[in-house]
């Protein structure tokens, strides 16, 4: 594919891309393409997946990150007491 075409895939939302990939699944599932066709659309879903990568991959750092602050974050509330609060 062209890079016009990695570009333009880039820019998809993760489900736009994912939504993408599921009817280039289909119709590669379906049959009934030429060759060329067929190596087109797999071409094309190669593209999409490695969109919806870069996005989970991307969600799943930022909740890693996200997960980390909170650990550093001093705890408040019930239950986060040392126990030397009788007096």
């Amino acid at each position: 594919m062209t890079s016009g075409t990695d570009t333009e895939a880039s820019a998809l939302g993760y489900e736009q891309a994912r939504d993408e990939l599921i009817d280039v699944v289909r119709r590669l599932e379906a049959g009934g393409t030429t060759l060329e066709e067929s190596l087109a659309l797999w071409e094309r879903g190669e593209e999409l997946a490695a969109v919806c990568r870069r996005w989970l991959d991307g969600a799943r750092a930022r909740l890693d990150a996200a997960l980390a602050d909170g650990e550093d974050e001093p705890r408040t509330g019930a239950g986060a007491g040392t126990g030397d609060d009788a007096g």
